[in-house]
């Protein structure tokens, strides 16, 4: 038997505009350049560049009346076989959003911001061939007498040793011994070769063995250096000096002078050696005071200009050589380079709104500096551009800002606030500036406890707890006070 019935729901759907839009928000520069280049590879229609000499303006094409009008049908992009792909309406409403007569006749939209007096090859230098940390660790290893099984070997551990000069840890010599049917001893042999290659250390299962495999390859190591790495690393590595002073019966001058040779050991032996460029960061906005008055300015001088290829519109537009079937793949392709640009200026735009909003709740920060900066949420700048709470998270999430006094990331300036005991709203990062500054300034000898920090905090008007003061420096990566206490 049949029921029917009838229900009413609230759901939301996002065209496939928005969703394109909302992918291109997230991305930051870098790679914001890399899905450029993707998409002029993937979509024949969409090319990079300004006017050149191949642009045709419409009018010069000698068209009958009759063609103009099946032209402008073409374009309009409604064939029915889009139906099965997207929702009309969401096709509709994304038509709306940008016409493609738009990107066909009106070409001084796609200008890019491009540096004064500057040359593009300035900033696209070629990267300079290096040897990598394996291709080094192999070079080395040929040096050696080695069988075929053991060179076999040697080779397993070069290629599992991470990019910080540690063997990784899922790799042991009981493993690489039963998965070669090799005896434990003769690969620990192999691995000791291999743990005085340069740079000296690297292969070392844990930090222990790092420092002592330096000090024993080291001809004028002390030998109190030597016995407290071999025989007293947790009470070294816990700084237990005055334990360690009495076991070894030394003298705190000459304590000083061996904790200064274990210091100028390398803890990350292959760490920053081969790196092929540093990795800088790349800000996505510059912020600028020019006469009194900030700027904000989008660093996309390398995003380069886009439009729709003058051929294709021309196959579009030639109804005697064009056969239905090309012609619907052009039309395809010509909608998904409009959105695709179109995504791309409404990205730029948002983005800009978004700075814009910060900077007008952060103007004191821009203006004096960190110490200045005030309470926010994103809730408040998506209030500010009337966007939703999202589209600022997207926006924020891996963007930075180079302002005058550093480079910043975005999230940096969205902070929870406190009240201090006179009723005034501050940042949660002031406290953690004020932390910072208190373990930087305290008496090694007598690194401040949490307790003593949020004591000095209360008597500075700021009523927090020593657990706040913990988790506060614990994302400050600041140590506890024991493990800040020098001799």
């Amino acid at each position: 038997m049949v029921h029917l019935s009838q229900t009413m729901r609230l759901e939301q759907r996002l065209s496939p505009q928005q969703i394109l839009l909302s992918t291109l928000l997230q991305l930051p520069l870098l790679s914001l350049e890399q899905k450029i280049q993707t998409e002029l590879e993937l979509n024949p229609v969409l090319e990079e560049g300004l006017d050149e000499e191949l642009e045709t303006d419409m009018e010069e094409i000698e068209v009958t009346q009759e063609e103009k009008e099946e032209v402008e049908k073409e374009l309009e992009l409604t064939d029915q076989s889009n139906s099965e792909d997207y929702d009309k309406e969401e096709l509709e409403q994304a038509q709306k959003d940008t016409e493609l007569e738009e990107f066909l006749n009106d070409d001084e939209s796609f200008e890019i911001r491009i540096p004064k007096d500057k040359n593009e090859d300035e900033y696209e230098r070629p990267e300079v061939v290096v040897t990598t940390m394996t291709e080094h660790l192999l070079e080395q290893l040929n040096y050696l007498d080695l069988t075929g099984k053991e060179r076999e070997i040697g080779e397993y551990l070069i290629w599992n040793i991470r990019d910080d000069g540690y063997l990784d840890q899922s790799v042991t010599v009981e493993k690489v011994a039963e998965m070669f049917e090799f005896p434990e001893q003769k690969v620990e042999r192999i691995l000791k070769m291999i743990q005085v290659f340069d740079p000296v250390g690297v292969g070392s299962r844990n930090l222990q063995e790092c420092l002592l495999v330096q000090l024993q390859d080291k001809e004028d190591a002390s030998k109190t250096a030597l016995e407290i790495v071999r025989d007293h690393f947790e009470d070294f590595k816990n700084k237990r000096w005055e334990k360690l002073i009495h076991t070894l019966s030394i003298t705190k001058e000459e304590f000083r002078e061996v904790l200064d040779e274990i210091g100028k050991l390398n803890p990350k032996p292959g760490e920053g050696l081969f790196d092929s460029k540093n990795n800088y960061i790349i800000p996505d906005f510059i912020v600028e005071k020019v006469d009194n008055e900030f700027v904000v300015n989008l660093n996309d001088w390398n995003i380069p200009p886009l439009r729709i290829s003058n051929t294709y519109k021309q196959l579009l537009r030639d109804k005697n050589n064009t056969d239905k079937d090309t012609k619907q793949y052009i039309r395809k392709k010509i909608e998904s380079a409009k959105w695709f640009i179109s995504s791309i200026y409404q990205r730029k735009a948002t983005m800009l709104k978004v700075m814009h909003a910060i900077l007008e709740k952060q103007k004191d920060f821009f203006e004096k500096g960190p110490a200045h900066i005030k309470p926010l949420i994103m809730q408040e700048i998506a209030d500010i551009i009337e966007m939703d709470i999202s589209t600022v998270s997207r926006v924020a999430n891996g963007k930075y800002v180079q302002t005058d006094f550093g480079v910043f990331e975005l999230k940096y300036f969205f902070n929870e606030k406190m009240e201090t005991d006179d009723g005034e709203e501050i940042s949660t990062r002031k406290v953690k500036t004020r932390i910072r500054e208190l373990t930087e300034a305290e008496d090694p000898k007598k690194a401040l406890s949490d307790e003593k920090i949020a004591q000095i905090l209360k008597s500075e008007g700021f009523p927090i707890a020593r657990r706040t003061v913990a988790k506060y420096r614990e994302q400050l990566d600041i140590p506890v006070a024991r493990l800040r206490r020098n001799i």
